[in-house]
């Protein structure tokens, strides 16, 4: 094959693997995104109700403690925390406690006592995904307090900034 042949059967096969490039028409567009603070905390199962119906002779009621509920903890930022409030005063006597388990990284402020305030119960929350944590409730009561009938509280978690 002759020099001339070759090199025209280069160009030819150029063209046909670049031509369509040099035909191709491009566009472009500018796309804007971003991406909230998000903080979202939510409780799932129902606890036991809780009755205290024995003590030792002597001593104050036995305290009873309930499980079988969780939490779960979503957050894109740092140094955030979960409170826990009642929605209204418990009767004299009676004190009603938390202990949630906090996420890998945060702390558990161990049992606290639920009031009318938000109470710390994890603080240190940060850019975290976990479910499945489990809380736990304690009832305690003084030998002063007898009740006939059951009550109850709505208990209310709350994740905000930790500063």
């Amino acid at each position: 094959m002759s020099l001339r042949v070759r090199v025209l059967v280069a160009m030819v096969a150029t063209l046909l693997v670049f031509g369509r490039e040099g035909l191709a028409q491009t566009a472009t567009q500018v796309v804007r995104f971003q991406v909230n603070a998000i903080n979202q905390v939510a409780v799932s199962g129902s606890p036991a109700p809780l009755v205290i119906n024995s003590a030792t002779a002597g001593g104050a009621p036995t305290s009873v403690t309930g499980t079988g509920t969780s939490y779960a903890v979503t957050t894109n930022e740092t140094n955030q925390k979960i409170t826990a409030s009642i929605d209204q005063a418990l009767p004299s006597g009676i004190t009603l406690e938390v202990s949630l388990v906090a996420p890998s990284g945060a702390s558990s402020a161990g049992a606290v006592p639920l009031s009318t305030s938000g109470a710390d119960v994890v603080t240190g929350i940060s850019i975290s995904s976990a479910s499945s944590l489990p809380i736990t409730y304690r009832l305690s009561a003084t030998p002063a307090v007898e009740m006939s009938a059951p009550a109850t509280r709505v208990v209310t978690f709350t994740i905000v900034s930790g500063s």
